[in-house]
């Protein structure tokens, strides 16, 4: 029995794959509107006097929003998605009544965020049968189904996308093969390269640890600060700076970005099953510069939300500089949405980017982490100290609370709680732990560190 689940297993994978190559093949993914596809869309509404419909296309992690009429969703997460839905049945889906249908509890997500009561979906397809996307028209109030002819006049409709994704995916290929060049001798590939990543994101050897952020007056754990680890089964535990700088470099930061924040948002259901208390807990989740410059990323997270049933304030996003000042059009709309559902935003490694302080007072941030190289120098000057202390009353001015960073001896705790520093985190309280191990943490009374042992620089 297990041979066989393990089997079917690697076909699924290999499915996926086959079907994830068709779909970067056309190129479709995070290109701006184009009329053609907002046509078919409105045209689909209209026929069918829908609320709205949606065209969306899925790749590992979220299902993307290519084209929209009525109300407009730009992303959601992949598990348990419409998308999900239509490929598991590998043909239409018509739903009505979705009260009474547990089976549908993820797809539901996008019911809630619509307020709709019915909703017609089937699949977009490449030319070779693979199912990259769904074409979806949704009602608020419950149909009798579909009759036959209207199933077939909405798969018509897919069949034209279709064809445009055809179309698309030739001119792609025609411009790559002027483009190509005969090479030079192959250069060895950078380990690990996307196979790898793929991989491992498939067979779940990715994990995440966790570092308490203490309140420095109390040593209360008041948050978490969620770490990426790559579980190897071979190399051991990989450190993020081993691996995250490439997934940068060919794509795969945003299916495993995406994996982290909806680990994180289930792990922070689960500690607050085991005890209420711990609503009060706040996760924080990285960001990357590819996941932040998402139009879509608001609507991604308010999903996550309601799929994991957490509150938005156990939620905290940290973001760099670099991640901001690319775009600042897209920055302040994605940071404002965020804002207004309640998540805390942060901002990392704060002081190390070479325009903070004229961007700070126009971003909606909540709090500011001190990079741990300030941290780590307070000791050895007034300078470094002056520096520190002015990120202080900064944040203080600005009404915002400050995190620092890299804390690792008990003088640099004693000056951060002297210059009125309220939050931190460093080896001196932890390290990021596991699971497991930062669930007993948790479980200490009040939740509240032991006094941290007098002595020099923890080891690194």
């Amino acid at each position: 029995m297990q041979e066989a689940e393990l089997e079917t297993g690697r076909l699924e994978r290999q499915q996926e794959t086959a079907r994830l190559a068709a779909l970067l093949a056309t190129g479709v993914l995070d290109t701006p509107p184009e009329p053609g596809y907002d046509a078919i869309t409105r045209l689909a509404a209209e026929y069918f006097q829908a609320d709205s419909a949606g065209l969306g296309f899925a790749d590992e992690g979220r299902v993307w929003i290519k084209s929209h009429w009525g109300h407009h969703v730009r992303e959601l997460p992949r598990k348990d998605s419409l998308f999900d839905l239509v490929l598991a049945e590998d043909g239409p889906v018509v739903v009505s009544g979705f009260s009474q249908s547990p089976q549908l509890e993820g797809p539901l997500l996008i019911l809630k965020l619509l307020d709709a009561a019915f909703f017609a979906a089937v699949p977009v397809r490449s030319f070779d049968g693979k199912i990259l996307g769904v074409l979806t028209i949704f009602a608020s109030e419950p149909r009798n189904g579909m009759a036959p002819d209207e199933l077939r006049m909405l798969e018509s409709l897919a069949d034209m996308v279709s064809s445009q994704l055809e179309l698309r995916r030739l001119r792609k290929s025609f411009s790559e093969n002027e483009l190509r060049r005969p090479s030079a001798a192959s250069v060895p590939t950078s380990w690990p390269c996307k196979t790898d990543l793929r991989h491992a994101l498939d067979e779940r050897q990715f994990v995440l640890y966790y570092q308490p952020e203490v309140e420095l007056s109390t040593r209360k754990i008041v948050g978490l600060e969620a770490l990426i680890r790559w579980d190897h089964p071979k190399r051991g535990l990989i450190p993020p700076m081993d691996f995250i700088p490439l997934a940068e470099e060919n794509g795969m930061i945003l299916p495993i970005g995406d994996w982290g924040l909806a680990e994180a948002c289930q792990q922070i259901q689960k500690w607050c099953e085991e005890d209420p208390h711990h609503g009060s807990l706040r996760v924080c989740v990285n960001l990357s510069a590819r996941q932040f410059s998402r139009a879509g990323l608001a609507d991604h997270v308010e999903a996550l939300l309601l799929q994991s049933g957490i509150s938005s304030r156990q939620l905290g996003l940290e973001m760099t500089e670099s991640s901001l000042i690319p775009n600042i059009g897209t920055a302040m709309e994605v940071l404002g949405t965020l804002r207004r559902l309640g998540i805390s935003l942060l901002m990392d490694d704060f002081g190390t980017g070479y325009s903070s302080l004229n961007y700070l007072h126009s971003f909606p941030f909540d709090v500011l982490k001190i990079d741990r190289s300030f941290v780590s120098r307070m000791t050895d000057g007034n300078q470094p100290l002056h520096i520190v202390r002015t990120i202080i009353e900064l944040a203080r001015v600005l009404g915002m609370d400050v995190v620092a960073e890299g804390i690792e001896t008990c003088e640099q705790y004693r000056l951060l709680r002297q210059l009125g520093c309220r939050f931190g985190q460093g080896f001196l309280f932890a390290r990021p732990l596991s699971v497991e191990a930062i669930t007993e943490l948790l479980r200490l009374p009040g939740r509240v560190l032991p006094e941290p042992e007098p002595s020099e620089a923890v080891a690194c």
